[in-house]
């Protein structure tokens, strides 16, 4: 392994480190919340991840994860609760309103237990 270094202004011998490069992935809005989660509240295992070159593709999973599961949730709520296609075309508000509150508790039943952990 040929590590390089440079040397500062006093005289120090510093490698020239880098990080290992990760492949572009495209991340939702629950990958972005995650990340946040992590660099602000679990800041070593960001470090952890960052480094080892892993936080993209873990960002990614809990993205894609979240998404499938917010979606799985919302249907069996909006099912549970009456909230169909007949309601949507006699009452749109109405049909608007609880769509909001299911899509409000779905995301927050994600955040609690994927993002937040």
């Amino acid at each position: 392994m040929d590590i390089t270094y440079r040397t500062t202004p006093e005289g120090y011998q510093i490698p020239n480190l880098t990080l290992p490069t990760e492949p572009e992935y495209d991340m939702g809005r629950f990958g972005l919340m995650r990340k946040q989660y992590l660099k602000n509240h679990r800041k070593v295992l960001y470090a952890n991840l960052l480094t080892s070159g892993e936080l993209y593709r873990h960002l990614c999973e809990i993205d894609q994860t979240a998404q499938e599961q917010f979606e799985l949730i919302a249907k069996q709520m909006a099912k549970a609760e009456g909230v169909t296609e007949q309601l949507k075309a006699e009452s749109q508000m109405l049909w608007v309103g609880r769509m909001n509150s299911i899509r409000n508790r779905a995301e927050e039943i994600i955040r609690t237990e994927l993002i937040y952990i």
